[in-house]
C-alpha cells in the first residue's frame, strides 16, 4: 500500500539523546550539512508548506524532530557543519545525533542531502561513509537542482558519483522550489518500507567515526 502523505502529523522534539522513543515503527531518517534543505524537501514530500519549520538561517533544526506518515515515522537530524553555535551545543548535537545512529533503531532509509552546485565536501565524504560502515540504508539526495541548468544538473550527478565513490543511481536529482525529484524520492522510501534492503554501491572513502561528525 502506498504511503499516504497527507496523513503526516508532528510527533515530537528530542533534545537529548535519552529522550529518544523506543522504535515501534519503520523510520525514514534525513540527514545533511546545515541549510542544506532538509526541512524544504520534507514539507515537499508531504505536500505540506509548514509541517517541518524553514529557516534561511543555518542552524535552525537544533533537536531531532519526529514525524509520522502513515505508520511509519520521518526523522529529521540536526544539520551539522554549523560553526555559529557555541562548542556546548555543537557537542551536543554530537551527542545527540550520534545517539540517535548508534541505537537499535529499524532504520529502513536514511536519506543524506547534498548540495548538487558544491564539491564533495569533506563532512559530507564523512557522513557517507558513517552511514555505509554500519551498514545503514541510505540514498542521496542532490537538493537545490533548479540552481542549474539540466545539463549540469546531469554533470554535478556524475562528478559527485566518482567524488563520493557512489554508484550515481543512488543519487536522486531533486529541488523543493519545483518538486524535481520528489516523486522518485516517495518511490525509493516505499521501496524501502515495503522491502528493506542496504541499497547496492562502491565503498564510500573517508569513512568517520559519528563524534568526529558533527562538531
Amino acid at each position: 500500500m502506498a504511503l499516504k502523505y497527507s496523513t503526516a502529523r508532528f510527533v515530537a522534539s528530542y533534545g537529548e539523546p535519552e529522550q529518544l522513543p523506543e522504535p515501534t515503527e519503520p523510520e525514514i531518517a534525513f540527514c545533511g550539512r546545515s541549510n542544506v534543505g532538509k526541512s524544504s524537501l520534507l514539507n515537499k514530500l508531504v505536500g505540506r508548506k509548514a509541517l517541518a519549520k524553514v529557516s534561511s538561517q543555518p542552524g535552525r533544526t537544533a533537536n531531532v524532530n519526529f514525524f509520522e506518515v502513515d505508520g511509519v515515522a520521518f526523522v529529521d537530524l540536526p544539520g551539522y557543519g554549523f560553526a555559529r553555535v557555541s562548542k556546548a551545543e555543537r557537542k551536543r548535537w554530537s551527542n545527540l545525533i550520534g545517539g540517535y545512529f548508534e541505537q537499535n533503531r529499524s532504520f529502513n532509509l536514511v536519506v543524506a542531502l547534498v548540495d548538487i552546485r558544491l564539491d564533495a565536501q569533506q563532512l559530507d565524504r564523512q557522513m557517507l561513509g558513517f552511514l555505509q560502515e554500519r551498514e545503514l540504508p541510505f540514498i542521496v539526495a542532490l537538493t537545490k537542482a533548479d540552481k542549474l541548468g539540466r545539463n549540469k544538473q546531469s554533470q554535478q550527478r556524475a562528478s559527485l558519483a566518482r567524488q563520493f565513490c557512489i554508484d550515481p543511481e543512488a543519487m536522486v536529482i531533486t529541488s523543493s522550489q519545483t518538486g524535481l525529484g520528489i516523486d522518485e524520492i516517495r518511490r525509493r522510501i516505499q521501496r524501502a518500507v515495503d522491502d528493506p534492503e542496504v541499497p547496492e554501491g562502491a565503498e564510500v572513502v573517508d569513512a568517520a567515526s559519528g563524534e568526529d561528525l558533527w562538531q
